[in-house]
């Protein structure tokens, strides 16, 4: 990157960080996950999960080092791009934009089915997601200042009723609900699950994409990501177990709002407690929704910057200094998507693009601990080499499951790669990255 290329404006702080990782994260305890229940049984969700959490925390620690490192909005790009230089680049870009991407229209569904619970006869499911598109890309657009500070106070929120919905239903938690059929598929189902598992803390790396406009990165990006990791790891496990106690789980196991659906079992759905959850219940897929926004523009300002996009996507606004072509088209891709109308696939192709991105990092952090022994590294990930390689070990055990029980999409995603490392090749453009 030369001195003539668009900056970011640095402003972000530890809190600011730390706000960002949970909030990036946090609709994943909202909804989504059930749909592992579908697939495996509340035992063999739990299993998968714990399995998941596992590489989650290997996985931030090793991904640290390279954070701050190397603090680019490129991220996993350009990490990539460093160790295995122009094609390890795009292979990164393209699988981190794919689950960032992907990862917002099944956020928005999900926003619109929370406000269609609310009001049925007022709302449609798919306009109030498009939206939201609207409404959260043009607070983006505002500033990284103002959209951390929203961030802020909106996964705060989101926390807070995380823990009374947890206080509320957890004494109506039954030990026969939550053990009936519950590892029906056996093993396989464990397997199958991953995915949804991986929901449960699929994007916090997108700390990492704001890494440029973060304020003493080399000691503010690891607090917020090590705090972020062990609160997040706290409110998946509770969530997730004492929702599966408190009634048939198969009840809950395909719908896009499991949280209000469980409180209006317990306290009944008439109640006016019921109607306050589902309403406050917005600020956790808000705070994911609008972080992943951040998140996904900066992957494609960078990519835009080192070459690999058109020229336009990096232009950053002369006012607010965001990189506003990147939110817009960004959005566009997503309300294209929105238009599937699968929750499901589109959580999927998400954990999809996150593994792969996993396993590329992963090797990346090897091959620049050889390759670039001298460079600063001012976080250094503990344990290693045993931290990243059960990351990478974990990451693949994952990418070969998902493959192997969603074969349609995982075509789809990998022919997406193909032709576009294809077209690479043909019209390459050299950009080395500093």
């Amino acid at each position: 990157m030369n001195a003539t290329q668009p900056t970011l404006k640095k402003a972000l702080t530890t809190v600011h960080l730390w706000s960002i990782a949970v909030g990036l994260v946090i609709s994943g305890e909202y909804f989504g996950w059930n749909y592992g229940w579908g697939v495996a049984g509340t035992v063999g969700m739990l299993i998968a999960t714990l399995i998941v959490t596992v590489l989650y925390l290997t996985f931030v620690f090793s991904f640290t080092e390279l954070t701050t490192s190397i603090p680019n909005a490129g991220g996993p790009f350009t990490y990539a791009y460093k160790a295995f230089g122009p094609v390890g680049g795009l292979i990164a870009g393209y699988a981190t934009l794919v689950e960032f991407l992907f990862a917002t229209p099944a956020i928005a569904y999900a926003l619109g089915s929370y406000i269609h619970f609310l009001y049925p006869e007022q709302t449609d499911v798919l306009t109030v997601a498009v939206l939201n598109y609207f409404i959260f890309t043009g607070i983006n657009l505002l500033g990284i200042k103002e959209s951390a500070v929203f961030t802020l106070v909106i996964t705060l929120l989101a926390i807070v009723e995380l823990l009374i919905y947890i206080g509320i239903v957890a004494p109506h938690f039954q030990f026969h609900h939550f053990m009936h059929e519950s590892m029906p598929f056996g093993f396989q189902g464990v397997f199958a699950a991953l995915p949804f598992a991986i929901w449960f803390y699929l994007a916090i790396e997108g700390v990492a994409m704001v890494a440029e406009e973060t304020k003493d990165p080399q000691k503010t990006i690891p607090k917020g990501y090590i705090l972020g990791i062990l609160t997040l790891v706290i409110l998946a496990l509770g969530v997730m177990v004492v929702t599966g106690g408190i009634t048939d789980w198969r009840k809950l196991a395909t719908i896009d709002y499991p949280l209000p659906e469980s409180i209006g079992i317990v306290l009944g759905k008439d109640s006016s407690w019921t109607k306050l959850f589902a309403s406050i219940g917005l600020f956790g897929l808000v705070a994911s929704f609008h972080s992943i926004i951040m998140g996904y523009s900066r992957q494609i300002f960078s990519l835009s910057r080192e070459g690999y996009l058109p020229a336009f996507l990096s232009n950053v606004h002369p006012r607010f200094q965001t990189p506003h072509w990147a939110l817009i088209v960004g959005g566009l891709v997503g309300i294209l998507a929105l238009y599937s109308g699968k929750t499901n696939e589109l959580i999927i192709l998400s954990a999809l693009g996150a593994v792969v991105m996993y396993v590329v990092s992963m090797m990346s952090l090897f091959v620049l601990r050889q390759k670039e022994p001298a460079l600063e590294r001012p976080f250094r990930a503990p344990f290693y080499p045993y931290f990243p390689l059960i990351a990478l070990l974990l990451s693949a055990i994952c990418l070969v499951a998902m493959v192997y029980y969603n074969v349609v999409l995982s075509v789809v995603f990998f022919a997406g790669l193909f032709v576009l490392i294809v077209l690479f090749l043909i019209f390459k453009k050299s950009t080395p990255i500093n």
